[in-house]
């Protein structure tokens, strides 16, 4: 994704790749062997939490669940030329290069809390392990470090999918530290939860 729009927007649009593959090859979960967190996410909750890394990066990571298969979930992530269309706060999103497992994404966002608004750009190699990850890797752009992946994870007896989002993230300009770890917490979990109402509305749709 290129051109994001602030550290989260960035973390999330980028974020939004993977493409089909084999969804017996993704790791099944069960429910004898779901943690609590799992299970907490099963029941609608989402999971962002905050770490503080080495030279000032931050970690992030986000846990959603979504009642739908990887092959779903990776078919939105994948979207990449959409995103923009149902990821709030993305206002530029597209696939740059296409090279098979291996691409070039661009994305842009616009995200900020009371006088601090902050527009983000972002260009971005991604590597795609069908319906299992997506590592990606700022080439270009607003932040200093930015790297992470997608993890899809079946679950088997709920036939859905646990979506999880890591990244390392520091951005390449000033802003307190409490308010960029305030709106990356708040941005990750309004993207998780946009995708999983795009890829849930879509089974409506099917359904119907």
């Amino acid at each position: 994704m290129i051109r994001l729009m602030n550290v989260n927007t960035l973390f999330i649009t980028i974020c939004l790749l993977l493409y089909p593959v084999i969804v017996q090859s993704t790791p099944e979960t069960s429910f004898d062997t779901l943690s609590v967190e799992k299970e907490k996410q099963i029941k609608g909750e989402i999971i962002v939490t905050l770490s503080n890394l080495e030279n000032m990066v931050i970690g992030v990571t986000g846990e959603i669940y979504i009642g739908s298969q990887p092959e779903k979930v990776w078919t939105v992530l994948t979207d990449y030329d959409n995103l923009k269309n149902f990821i709030p706060n993305i206002i530029e999103s597209g696939l740059l290069k296409d090279k098979g497992d291996e691409k070039i994404i661009i994305q842009a966002g616009r995200t900020g809390i009371f006088l601090f608004k902050k527009t983000s750009h972002i260009k971005l190699k991604v590597k795609e392990a069908y319906f299992k990850h997506i590592y990606f890797e700022q080439i270009t752009g607003d932040f200093k470090v930015y790297k992470g992946e997608w993890i899809l994870e079946s679950c088997q007896e709920a036939q859905g999918t646990f979506l999880t989002f890591k990244a390392e993230v520091k951005p390449d300009f000033f802003a307190p530290l409490f308010i960029i770890r305030h709106i990356q917490k708040r941005d990750l979990s309004i993207i998780l939860e946009a995708i999983k109402r795009r890829v849930e509305s879509s089974n409506n749709r099917v359904a119907r």
